[in-house]
């Protein structure tokens, strides 16, 4: 079980704490940046969003986590990536208008209409970035050492 392997777990971690806080503020920021100001009702909206979209988000990314290297589906940046729809869920309920977004934003994130998608770990918060850029080459060598004990690199 990859949750067992101390760089699996010190992501795990990380992401958890910062999670809720992400989430919450990609609905005030936008909020803020698109109308001038949060309403009352929309910081609530927000605040309970993120509390409960946590709860997926984790159990998704810890099932990620779960799945040996080789059989995962995608990467936990891209699980955050996905996450968006529960900010973005809350803000078009309030009827914060769309951000302008370039071609490869649009391309790229079709259902993003706020650009809220991380490009990277310090997107979401600066403190991903060292546990997260550590379980990328932890997962990085892992795959190596397995395809080298497999014969199949030199």
């Amino acid at each position: 079980m990859n949750s067992d392997v101390l760089y699996v777990r010190d992501l795990i971690d990380a992401i958890r704490l910062v999670l809720p806080g992400w989430l919450e503020r990609s609905v005030v920021a936008t909020a803020r940046r698109q109308c001038g100001n949060v309403a009352p009702e929309l910081a609530t909206a927000a605040r309970e969003m993120a509390s409960s979209a946590s709860v997926l988000v984790m159990v998704e990314l810890v099932e990620l986590f779960d799945t040996d290297v080789d059989a995962q589906w995608t990467n936990p940046l891209s699980v955050l990536r996905a996450a968006v729809r529960f900010p973005t869920e809350v803000l078009v309920a309030h009827g914060v208008p769309p951000r302008e977004r370039d071609d490869f934003a649009v391309r790229a994130f079709p259902a993003d209409v706020y650009g809220l998608s991380p490009a990277t770990w310090d997107d979401v918060e600066e403190s991903l970035r060292e546990p997260g850029l550590i379980w990328g080459a932890w997962k990085a060598k892992t795959v190596l050492d397995r395809r080298r004990a497999e014969g199949r690199l030199s």
